[in-house]
């Protein structure tokens, strides 16, 4: 038995965290500093952990390793499991044909570069985020930007700033499922409450795309739009988050605010539309190089057009409303308990750890729902979508493969960051770090979504993120008599802020508009919006914390 101590060294709790943060220094020096591969920097960051807890925490080597492997195990599935099948399916689109109709179908709801920015980089990002995360949304929305006439520098900032609200649902709300298992907090729970703080940057991300592009005119010209945009995406989030499906939030507040701005345009249109500022659609474009091998970028490159039916259209968002339709179902009564029967819940093999009051953390329980899982959901509307997008099933099964090897060191990031966050939890040196912290007092509610945007701004995850500070954010509401449900949430909406800083994201934005080697010029660029959108998640949460503390869950 394991009994946890928080004060191992000169029984200071001080000194104890130098020692105790030591693995996640190493992550951020070897992440943001030298620029190493997230997978080789979390290989070494765990190998400091273990250590640390094995000779600085004496825990048993038995034990270390044992709960790496438990974090690990739960890196795999649910996480990487939502991540692999929902890339699958998104791959299948591109494959297909049939993501290239959802480009043009984005680019023909107006003719206005400021209103198709917004279509392009916030709700089709969003929905891509929705499925796929790590990234994607930014390769993607960027190139498309540049078919729709924005220049390079432009395209990735605008996409980079569009990545924010929708961050935390993201991989069918993969942040948010690893938020709730590390803290122990109900995944409802935590869910509702970062549904009741992202919406809030969503009212203001379409204006800030509009800014960016076109400045106080563009704003004056086509604020309805930018406006009716945020406001049903963020009513969507929030209610969707509080009262329907966690995992689904992200896609049906796109699909709302779509729906919302075209059905706008209809009675409402810019009295100037902008011009494309580059090479538009059915002229050829050329990206300084930009990578990307979706047929949309080729079919503008070589200055075609095409025109799709309506049921090519149809077709193309099928599997997003399967997508839909299987979590939707898989929420009713009967079937849920049905989805639930086959579920395994065991303790993680040779772990025996008690907290420092005596009793067993609750992430020795494995809880292996392999059958309601949300990635066995999305294994299930993949299966379901394949003949909807007339691929045969051998070309699926290929895709899947490709899906994996696409993945594999994303896979092994995951596990290991995982990997640490267990060690660094059980042995007892996030509890640690979260008693430290806890000494700012009431202040701590300001600070919290700080502790997140760093996470992600060196991760450039906010599942990593949520991993690594999740349990300390929580320790420290405890100490300090806040929300732990609240501290916990903050660590995931402020996170969505470091996104757009982080430089992971940076180089796949340089990446797919062609300007590698200028990173640095697309940092200044979004920096400053960072900042800003901190800046109000900061304020939000300690209002929240006090004035407002009828909008915490449980409050």
């Amino acid at each position: 038995m394991y009994k946890q101590v928080l004060d191992p060294v000169a029984n200071s709790l001080g000194i104890s965290s130098i020692f105790a943060a030591l693995g996640l220094l190493v992550l951020f020096v070897l992440l943001g500093g030298l620029r190493w591969k997230a997978h080789w920097a979390a290989l070494v960051s765990l190998a400091v952990g273990l250590i640390v807890a094995i000779v600085v925490y004496g825990m048993p080597v038995t034990q270390a390793l044992g709960a790496a492997g438990e974090g690990a195990a739960f890196g795999f599935f649910p996480i990487m499991w939502i991540v692999i099948n929902a890339i699958w399916i998104y791959n299948m689109t591109r494959e297909s044909g049939h993501f290239d109709v959802l480009g043009r179908s984005f680019s023909t709801i107006s003719n206005d570069q400021r209103i198709q920015a917004i279509i392009v980089a916030f709700c089709f990002g969003a929905l891509l985020e929705a499925l796929a995360g790590f990234g994607t949304p930014v390769a993607i929305t960027s190139v498309m930007l540049i078919a729709l006439g924005l220049r390079p520098i432009k395209a990735a900032a605008v996409a980079l700033a569009a990545n924010t609200a929708p961050v935390a649902f993201g991989a069918l709300a993969t942040p948010i499922v690893t938020l709730a298992q590390v803290s122990s907090l109900p995944l409802h729970d935590v869910g509702a409450m970062v549904g009741r703080q992202t919406p809030i940057l969503a009212l203001f991300v379409p204006l800030a795309l509009v800014f960016m592009i076109d400045g106080r005119r563009g704003v004056r010209q086509t604020w309805p739009a930018a406006i009716v945009c945020g406001v049903a995406f963020a009513v969507a989030q929030f209610a969707c988050a509080n009262y329907f499906s966690v995992q689904l939030t992200d896609i049906i507040a796109t699909l709302v605010a779509t729906g919302a701005v075209i059905v706008l345009l209809r009675v409402w249109q810019p009295t100037e539309p902008l011009a494309p500022e580059g090479r538009g659609l059915g002229q050829p474009a050329v990206a300084g190089g930009a990578v990307d091998d979706s047929s949309f970028t080729e079919r503008v490159r070589r200055g075609g057009a095409t025109t799709d039916s309506r049921a090519d259209v149809f077709r193309a968002y099928l599997p997003y409303l399967v997508l839909i339709a299987v979590f939707s179902l898989a929420q009713v009564g009967p079937i849920k308990n049905a989805l639930d029967a086959p579920t395994q819940k065991f303790a993680w093999p040779g772990l025996h750890v008690v907290n420092a009051a005596g009793k067993a953390p609750s992430s020795l329980t494995f809880n292996f729902n392999w059958l309601l899982a949300a990635g066995t959901l999305a294994l299930i509307s993949g299966i379901i979508t394949i003949p909807l997008l007339r691929l045969s099933l051998g070309a699926a099964i290929r895709c899947y493969g490709r899906t994996l090897d696409q993945l594999k060191w994303a896979i092994l990031t995951v596990l290991t960051v995982l990997a640490l966050a267990y060690v660094m939890n059980l042995s007892g040196q996030t509890i640690t770090l979260g008693q430290w912290a806890a000494g700012a007092g009431g202040f701590f509610a300001f600070l919290s979504s700080i502790l997140g945007w760093l996470g992600v701004a060196v991760s450039g995850s906010d599942t990593s993120s949520n991993s690594l500070f999740g349990l300390l954010q929580v320790t420290a509401a405890h100490k300090t008599g806040l929300s732990p449900t609240l501290m916990a949430a903050a660590n995931s909406s402020g996170g969505v802020l470091g996104k757009m800083i982080s430089p992971q994201n940076l180089a796949i934005g340089a990446a797919a508009v062609g300007m590698h080697g200028q990173e640095g010029d697309l940092f200044r660029r979004v920096l400053g919006w960072s900042l800003l959108f901190l800046l109000v998640m900061c304020v939000l949460v300690f209002l929240q914390s006090t004035v407002l503390s009828a909008m915490v869950v449980g409050a």
